[in-house]
């Protein structure tokens, strides 16, 4: 008994993380689920299936609130997909250990970015007031779904970021992201499934606890004043960044 509710906290706390800040939790499900003794392509399989059920929650609770601009989802939906599998064929031409460094030095610059920019709280502006460039909008999302297969990242750190520098608020931007974070996960984690790298087992551990702790986070996110939140998540951001250089120069980072 002690040890599911040990598998239920850990759900909750990560999908809290992912909620709030927009992001899949994938960074945080594969090291978790490897530590507990599943096989790293199994794990990277099932916290693929996981991640589905933690931006579905989120987006359901972020609709509730209405801070997904859903067409600017769509549109990075539409192209993160392919741009997944086209990341993924890649690896075998690329070296993703160079690309992880490369990439990590930029996701860290972009966080000093947002941790400095100051951005608009929800209710000073409307969404539908909101004026995005929607011709450039499917190559950030594009960008993202590549990221995410060569470099085995969640798009929630690039899409943040890219939506943020687009105009959009950082409540609706992380809304925005875990809404099309749902069509991604849901292509790979099938992609997944047929490969037989998901342990339906461990899912069905982690997932209650991800759906509570995704519907918590997106209320902590609501009740968190932008400049805070931004600030949170540019941390957040920059984690990422340093475990993805260290990852790729070689270092045993989990």
């Amino acid at each position: 008994m002690i040890r599911y509710a040990g598998y239920f906290a850990v759900g909750i706390s990560i999908g809290v993380l992912a909620a709030m800040f927009g992001l899949g939790g994938g960074f945080l499900i594969v090291p978790t689920l490897n530590f507990l003794g599943v096989e790293m392509h199994h794990a990277v399989g099932t916290s693929s299936a996981a991640v589905v059920f933690t931006s579905l929650s989120s987006a359901i609770a972020y609709h509730r609130q209405r801070r997904i601009h859903y067409k600017a989802g769509l549109l990075i939906a539409s192209t993160a997909v392919p741009g997944a599998y086209i990341g993924a064929w890649s690896t075998s031409y690329i070296s993703p250990a160079q690309l992880k460094v490369i990439f990590g030095v930029v996701l860290f610059l972009v966080a000093i970015r947002i941790y400095r920019k100051k951005s608009a709280e929800p209710d000073e502006v409307k969404i539908g007031e909101v004026k995005l460039d929607y011709r450039v909008i499917p190559l950030g999302g594009f960008i993202a779904g590549i990221a995410s297969g060569l470099l085995g990242i969640g798009g929630g750190a690039v899409n943040v970021p890219f939506l943020t520098a687009m105009g959009l608020p950082i409540h609706y931007a992380v809304a925005t992201s875990s809404f099309a974070i749902v069509f991604t996960a849901t292509s790979g984690a099938v992609k997944h499934y047929m490969m037989g790298n998901v342990e339906v087992d461990w899912l069905l551990l982690l997932v209650p606890g991800l759906i509570i702790g995704a519907q918590l986070g997106a209320k902590m996110a609501k009740r968190t004043k932008a400049s805070s939140l931004g600030r949170a998540f540019a941390v957040v951001l920059a984690f990422l960044a340093i475990r993805m250089v260290l990852r790729g120069m070689g270092y045993p980072v989990p």
